[in-house]
């Protein structure tokens, strides 16, 4: 029988390490200080140093522990070095949060090969060298852990045009994450992917300018009529999810793709 564990200690992640790529704004922020709340040491991984230096510091100024590393995930030798750094500053890396990620909008007839594999070498190929160098540490160390993937619900259905390279990244991060979830299972090491549908972040509210003012509009307004709920969700919905991923909440869940949209793809 399963021992009845309160739910404050289910939460618990203090004393536990967090990298989380792309944290420094948007979903990636709001999972950082979700899960720093919890208790956890807190890395961001980010390209974009000024925005990350300043994340880290709001957020220590609260109490949290946060630290920043600056990173390109689609290099691996970048990658590979931002996770040595993290061993040696906490000694073991207990989460990951593979968030980073950019959904450039181009129409076919535009779509470059240069353009596609840019998408693909941030969205799938650095969510793999994370994962990869992580997971490594991970088995080193024998405490287990959480790997979760930023996916999209794109990776199930087409939401809008000029989103191919995107999409197909996207379906690759689903069978990335089963994948890992079959490998490290055994280990211990759990793998989860989370597919946001319309979130309200600074990213996706500029795609509505993408094609002109008034075409952008349209085509958010056309969106937000498929949400059941009927309005675009918050970053920190999307962080609730991830929070219950790294916890002990989802402790027999691995595999497992949580789409998190209000109810878009009931249409």
């Amino acid at each position: 029988m399963l021992k009845n564990i309160p739910i404050h200690e289910l939460i618990n992640l203090r004393g536990k390490c967090a990298i989380v790529t792309g944290g420094a704004s948007g979903i990636g922020l709001a999972i950082s200080h979700r899960l720093a709340e919890a208790g956890t040491n807190v890395i961001l991984a980010d390209i974009n140093e000024s925005e990350a230096h300043n994340a880290c510091l709001e957020m220590n100024s609260i109490g949290y522990d946060c630290r920043f590393i600056k990173c390109d995930i689609a290099d691996e030798d970048n990658v590979k070095q931002m996770v040595d750094d993290v061993m040696k500053i906490q000694g073991s890396i207990d989460i990951l949060v593979n968030n980073a990620g950019i959904y450039p909008r181009k129409p076919i007839e535009e779509l470059t090969a240069e353009d596609f594999n840019r998408v693909i070498s941030i969205n799938l190929t650095g969510m793999f060298f994370c994962s990869r160098y992580v997971a490594l540490e991970m088995l080193k160390t024998q405490r287990g852990g959480s790997i979760i993937n930023m996916a999209s619900i794109d990776a199930i259905h087409p939401t809008s045009e000029g989103m191919t390279a995107y999409g197909a990244s996207k379906g690759g991060v689903l069978m990335l994450t089963k994948n890992l979830a079959r490998e490290l299972g055994p280990q211990g090491i759990r793998v989860n992917a989370i597919a946001p549908g319309g979130i309200k972040t600074r990213g996706v509210l500029s795609q509505s300018t993408t094609r002109g003012y008034r075409d952008g509009l349209k085509e958010l307004k056309l969106f937000l009529s498929r949400i059941a709920i009927g309005r675009l969700g918050d970053a920190d919905e999307i962080a609730r999810v991830a929070l219950f991923l790294a916890s002990e909440l989802s402790s027999y869940i691995t595999g497992t793709l949580i789409v998190v949209d209000g109810g878009y793809l009931l249409l």
